[in-house]
């Protein structure tokens, strides 16, 4: 497969973005018109699944990895391996198509590069020199996973994984201020709210309050705690139907899966109950998808920066 790069953005179009959108558009419409519980959340939970060894990458960039190399736990382009990591793609395997930002300057007003601006009929008169550089579209590029490669051993991996969940839960409680929650830990025999393990109070132009039970099982308690982290980045607007709240709590478990698996916790499903999602259209289910990636992203780069600041 050619290793050949063509922009593309809303202004552009070839074969290949073409391809690259069917495939994302036709997944998601997919999930949105599956009757069969069981296989949508099978499908669901494998890009998750992809999702929590990918969370830097956007959800579009999840589902194509997924769609076209499930398994795959570390991509990289054909000369990055041989570059960065003293490997090489082996003969006659097939690349996997991704989208990566175009990056340049770009006019300040319309976000367009040089070539577009002038033909956008924008009227920004700042000097192309002082413009700074942004993203103005995305490009297709094919990655390869380490498993269609062959060279040098690869290093170990950054994330460590922290199955008893101490450590995991000791950051992710210094990770509330960043992250512009308050959390208040409260002892099994003051807790309030029955079998719940936790709760996301909103309050106004306050912070919103998290309530975490305590509890002896480490790994239950920060799976909880993302759970509620997520509510509180996610849903702060409480006015909504009780059918949208048990989407949102869907939403939220998601999150907490993605991060726990990322971590190493063995994560629960049970929760990830798509058939609530069963009504929305595919606009709304992609949004959703893409809340998910972002919250998700959010912990874990919170996390992460408090375990590197200890290393």
């Amino acid at each position: 497969m050619s290793s050949t790069t063509h922009p593309v953005s809303e202004r552009e179009s070839s074969d290949r973005p073409d391809t690259m959108h069917d495939t994302i558009e036709s997944w998601i419409r997919d999930l949105s018109e599956l009757t069969d519980e069981a296989r949508a959340s099978e499908e669901f939970q494998a890009w998750l699944d992809v999702h929590s060894r990918f969370h830097e990458y956007s959800f579009r960039n999840t589902l194509l990895i997924k769609q076209q190399c499930p398994d795959a736990t570390k991509v990289a382009g054909y000369r990055a391996w041989q570059t960065e990591f003293d490997r090489h793609v082996q003969a006659g395997e097939s690349a996997i198509w991704i989208w990566a930002p175009i990056i340049t300057e770009r006019c300040p007003t319309c976000h367009e590069s040089r070539r577009w601006h002038e033909e956008s009929g924008c009227r920004e008169t700042t000097p192309t020199e002082e413009w700074e550089r942004g993203v103005v579209g995305f490009k297709p590029v094919p990655v390869f996973d380490a498993s269609q490669t062959e060279g040098e051993p690869l290093p170990a991996l950054e994330t460590m994984a922290y199955g008893d969940g101490k450590p995991l839960l000791a950051r992710l409680l210094e990770c509330a201020r960043a992250l512009g929650v308050e959390v208040r830990l409260i002892d099994e025999q003051e807790w309030p709210l029955g079998n719940a393990r936790g709760a996301c109070q909103y309050r106004g132009k306050r912070a919103p309050l998290v309530f975490l039970k305590r509890s002896d099982k480490a790994a239950d308690m920060a799976s909880t705690l993302i759970h509620e982290y997520a509510h509180a980045l996610l849903h702060m607007d409480r006015s909504v139907s009780r059918p949208e709240r048990a989407k949102r709590e869907v939403e939220a478990e998601s999150v907490a899966y993605v991060v726990g698996r990322h971590f190493g916790l063995e994560v629960d499903n049970s929760a990830l109950y798509i058939a609530r999602w069963a009504d929305d259209e595919s606009e709304v289910l992609t949004e959703r998808l893409e809340r998910i990636s972002k919250t998700a992203q959010q912990v874990i780069a919170s996390v992460e920066k408090r375990f590197n600041s200890i290393t």
